[in-house]
């Protein structure tokens, strides 16, 4: 998945940015609120990380511009501002969650992830692909009680199919899937990793379908769905 982390204290932003990394997401940084709107203006993001003390724009009208964008972003909170009031404003102005610094990593993982299950509009961890099982939460991929494995990249590629099957995936969401503001993956690179996933899952039935012009779309066959 890919996200924004926007936040001006440049230690937290590198620690938060590490975090999700290693966890297999792509992240992009921002430390004030107009290079955060250019970011979600430049491209498309699954999760947004915002702090609400920026240095030009205040965190909660930041959020409110994003929400009157009808951005598809999940925006969680990380502040200092604790008040109830605030985090009841934040809620009411469209965050879907809200987390008071200090915290725990773990807990903001943990967070991380229910917000990009109920994303996808997903309620559990494990998501059925037919015969295949996609565990969000641990990024595992099972087939007949055999875990398929992936190299980093190719996992990412898979979870962005699998999380909307039989939706077409454009090359820009993968690259922005894939790739933060300073990599440059190209075309060529895109269809090479969606070759490597096809040729992995094609002992489960599962296909990967080309939409020539637009994009990808994982299909699943009706009579394999349990």
């Amino acid at each position: 998945m890919r996200m924004l982390v926007v936040e001006d204290n440049t230690v937290l932003a590198d620690g938060v940015s590490r975090v999700m990394r290693d966890a297999g997401h792509s992240v992009d940084v921002a430390a004030d609120g107009e290079s955060a709107l250019a970011a979600l203006a430049a491209g498309a993001f699954d999760l947004v990380l915002l702090d609400l003390s920026l240095p030009d724009i205040d965190g909660l009208e930041l959020l409110k511009t994003i929400r009157g964008r009808n951005l598809d972003t999940a925006v969680i909170v990380l502040t200092a501002r604790g008040a109830l009031d605030e985090k009841i404003r934040g809620l009411d102005l469209g965050a879907d969650d809200y987390i008071t610094k200090p915290f725990e990593v773990s807990e903001l993982e943990a967070r991380v992830r229910v917000a990009l299950r109920n994303l996808a509009g997903q309620r559990k961890s494990e998501i059925a692909l037919g015969p295949v099982t996609f565990d969000v939460n641990g990024r595992s991929v099972v087939f007949a009680g055999s875990p398929i494995e992936f190299p980093k990249r190719e996992l990412n590629v898979f979870e962005m199919l699998a999380l909307r099957p039989g939706k077409v995936i454009s090359k820009q969401q993968l690259r922005e899937s894939l790739a933060a503001f300073d990599e440059d993956i190209s075309d060529n690179a895109i269809e090479q990793y969606v070759s490597r996933v096809r040729r992995r899952i094609e002992p489960t039935g599962l296909r990967i379908l080309t939409a020539r012009g637009l994009g990808y779309t994982l299909q699943v066959d009706e009579g394999d769905v349990p």
